[in-house]
């Protein structure tokens, strides 16, 4: 497909961000047809707003036909530009709401996976509260990997994170949550699911083949802390837990994200008392700029729902509400 060159574009306008917005969805959503649903818009729309958007930059930006969707080079600049941009527009309005007084707007609030079913993790109680108090602003939440919440909280893509603690940034500012406990589990057609456990630990797992998550986290930390080797990688603990119930690996998981396949019968945790670990949750936010109000008033709802869950005051470093 041939586009025409263009001048850089002098200003941005609305149709702009607008196009930007939809080439986002786009591409996050993995193609036009799939995006079609959550823009709630005309195929035959999206279309021609990429090449709308195509023709205004004078780029080439993605691939479509048979071979499926895929970005150009100079559309995956674009796309992380314009992740930077849509942030710093949102972040604009943010600013807005602070200069007039008034919590509204909209806050990105990112979440590591498998958080709904541990009982210790209040955010569902800390977001009914939250909205009750702030019924104008919007609250979205996006699930993703350590490594995509943290880049995504310095980006400015989301306000505030929450994810195990596994090593520190000079860029984040952390404050402490929740705890969840790991254990070792092992599914029918693996040996040790029917083994008497007695005496088992950890030189004794160096010899079995293990699925663990394959980036930077505490189940990496553990591995190598143990000389663990892995036999299977895995993106999330969902995979990890598909590799367990094969029978051919052990694993790695949250006690209460497994509750459930424990008492189904598929699964059973291995010396619980020794093969164990256990993460502390934090809440991340960026060192700089400081947070909006209304970030800081969610990191307040937050934490004041956890302290009290745990029995502990809450914090004075808080904005109060309002």
């Amino acid at each position: 497909m041939q586009v025409r060159n263009v001048a850089l574009l002098g200003q941005l306008g609305d149709v702009d961000l607008r196009l930007l917005r939809v080439f986002k969805s786009v591409v996050e959503c993995g193609g036009m047809a799939a995006a079609e649903l959550e823009l709630n818009i005309a195929l035959s729309t999206i279309s021609r707003h990429v090449k709308d958007l195509e023709t205004r930059l004078g780029l080439v930006l993605c691939r479509r036909g048979r071979g499926g969707f895929g970005l150009t080079a100079e559309g995956q600049q674009v796309y992380e530009a314009a992740l930077s941009l849509l942030s710093a527009t949102e972040s604009f309005r943010t600013r807005l709401h602070d200069i007039h007084r008034r919590l509204g707007g909209d806050l990105h609030v990112a979440l590591f996976e498998k958080t709904i079913s541990n009982p210790q993790a209040r955010i569902a109680s800390a977001i009914a509260s939250f909205h009750r108090q702030v019924p104008s602003a919007r609250l979205h939440l996006h699930v993703g990997s350590i490594g995509t919440i943290e880049r995504g909280v310095i980006d400015g893509q989301f306000q505030l994170g929450i994810i195990p603690e596994h090593r520190s940034s000079e860029l984040l500012c952390y404050q402490e949550l929740f705890g969840e406990t790991m254990l070792l589990y092992a599914a029918p057609g693996h040996p040790w699911f029917e083994q008497p456990q007695a005496g088992l630990g950890w030189d004794d797992l160096r010899r079995q083949p293990l699925a663990a998550l394959g980036y930077h986290s505490p189940n990496m930390e553990l591995a190598h802390r143990h000389q663990l080797e892995r036999a299977a990688t895995a993106s999330d603990q969902e995979a990890v837990a598909t590799f367990i119930l094969s029978g051919c690996f052990v694993g790695f998981l949250p006690d209460h994200y497994a509750a459930a396949f424990v008492q189904a019968g598929r699964m059973r945790a291995i010396a619980p008392a020794v093969l164990r670990y256990h993460c502390r949750f934090m809440a991340i936010s960026r060192q700089s700029p400081k947070g909006s109000r209304l970030t800081q008033a969610f990191q307040q709802t937050l934490y004041a729902s956890h302290a009290s869950h745990a029995g502990h005051p809450p914090s004075q470093d808080l904005p109060a509400l309002g």
